[in-house]
């Protein structure tokens, strides 16, 4: 028989009861804490552990994330099919390695690389490994042209705005690179031409302009600041490359704004990040990085693995991971097509003006964007009125919504605003329910005696 392990002093939360509907007999139930002594039915298992995640909030009324949350039975399906895929033995699943190359031209199409079998691209976890991988390349790069001009390659640095997203902090921590905020103001909102111009110098490995502020939803200035990093080359003869972060908008602008010009079509463009598990539809977690061609990515940086006979070049973080998000992004690439995104998308922003400008109407707040760009709008309050946007957001969890408040960065972290996201999942009926319960919430702080006790409302750290 297994050893039994001492049971003496356990508190009773430290055990998980088993429902005797669907427990063997004998079993009253099993350690939260450590590994039990012997396994479940499978359906037990599957039991407790779906009974327990009935606690997380309704991933439909998670207007914080900006990750897909909802996806047709056909997808789901074929992700079942597929997690066993694991996508770094491209010798061993070529043709899940041949489709990810597909997605790559794909998308090097989509974002005007001047020749889309030339450019070079790799799927990832996220945008966070994508954008990692950006500010790699830029920095190998950067200590490359250097050392061939015989000048020294300490002190690197990289250019952003400081409502940029966190990875790129991470990125300099880890990659010792100094970062180099432009602070955002309320006359400066986001990255400018001016603010990028105030910070760059010879050491300046790349400037990050973002394709959807995680904050706001706004787009910077892309094709503005490349012209005034093509007027400082011209006046210093400093050659500074540019990274656009298009976590969110490299899946809407094609769509939704086709004549702006953010991407490849600008020859200081030399790389380009999205999240396929944001607008590009997908479960995470799925991330794309795109060069505009082998030139703009270091040789050294990259590994050959052979498949299919010949060799396929990779350069990521990560290692093993399920190639089913991959397949994914390829069914809806099918599945949709140019049209068919230009469609949800739409319909999206739809739903995001249409909130954007109700809330615009009621008395308390003021826009800070209003969905123009990615389909995502935030908000402030007009003035202190003895309740807070953190009593509002306590107030609309209590209905399952989960609307974040949270200060703006650093030299305008004293305004504390609101953020929705509108995805594929919610539609418009969903939106005129959020908007009576925002309403009644809001009549509800309007007409309280006192604001909502402190400890529930507390301010916690939001990460987007």
């Amino acid at each position: 028989m297994t050893k039994r392990f001492h049971q003496a002093g356990r508190h009773p939360s430290d055990e998980v009861r088993i429902n005797p509907l669907f427990a063997r007999h004998g079993e009253a139930s099993v350690p939260r804490y450590r590994l039990p002594d012997e396994g479940l039915l499978p359906e037990t298992a599957y039991q407790i552990v779906h009974d327990e995640i009935a606690l997380d909030g309704n991933a439909r009324l998670n207007l914080a994330t900006f990750v897909t949350t909802w996806m047709e039975p056909e997808a789901a399906r074929l992700y079942v099919e597929t997690a066993d895929k694991n996508m770094i033995d491209k010798d061993e699943y070529p043709q899940t390695a041949a489709i990810e190359d597909r997605c790559i031209r794909m998308l090097a199409d989509l974002w005007h690389a001047p020749d889309p079998h030339q450019a070079v691209g790799v799927s990832t976890t996220g945008s966070s490994e994508a954008c990692m991988l950006g500010g790699l390349a830029f920095k190998r790069r950067w200590q490359n042209q250097r050392r061939q001009q015989g000048k020294s390659i300490e002190h690197p640095n990289i250019v952003f705005s400081s409502a940029v997203q966190v990875v790129w902090e991470k990125f300099a921590r880890y990659f010792e690179v100094e970062p180099r905020y432009v602070d955002v103001t309320p006359e400066r909102p986001h990255l400018t031409p001016e603010g990028v111009l105030e910070a760059v110098d010879e050491n300046t490995i790349a400037v990050v302009p973002v394709l959807g502020v995680t904050y706001t939803g706004i787009y910077e200035p892309v094709r503005d600041i490349c012209l005034a990093l093509d007027q400082y080359q011209r006046d210093t003869g400093i050659d500074i490359p540019v990274h656009v972060d298009a976590a969110s908008g490299g899946f809407v602008a094609p769509f939704l704004q086709p004549d702006l010009a953010w991407d490849f079509r600008l020859p200081r463009v030399q790389s380009i990040n999205t999240s396929g598990h944001k607008y590009g539809l997908v479960y995470p977690g799925l991330g794309w990085a795109i060069w505009r061609d082998r030139s703009a990515l270091p040789e050294d940086l990259v590994f050959e693995v052979s498949y299919l006979g010949g060799s396929m070049p990779t350069f990521g973080l990560n290692f093993s991971r399920p190639g089913a998000q991959v397949l994914m992004q390829y069914y809806n690439f099918l599945r949709l097509g140019r049209e068919g995104y230009y469609q949800v998308q739409k319909a999206s922003q739809e739903v995001a003006r249409h909130l954007a400008g109700e809330i615009a109407g009621m008395a308390p707040f003021e826009l800070i964007s209003d969905g123009s760009d990615i389909p995502v709008f935030a908000w402030k309050k007009r003035e202190d009125t003895g309740w807070t946007l953190h009593d509002l957001s306590h107030l609309m969890r209590e209905r399952g919504w989960q609307v974040p408040a949270y200060p703006l960065p650093s030299a305008m972290e004293d305004v504390t605003i609101m953020r929705v996201v509108v995805r594929n999942s919610f539609s418009m009926d969903l939106a005129h329910l959020f908007l009576e319960d925002l309403k009644r919430a809001v009549d509800q702080l309007e007409r309280a005696d006192q604001p909502l006790p402190a400890h529930i409302t507390e301010k916690r750290p939001f990460h987007h």
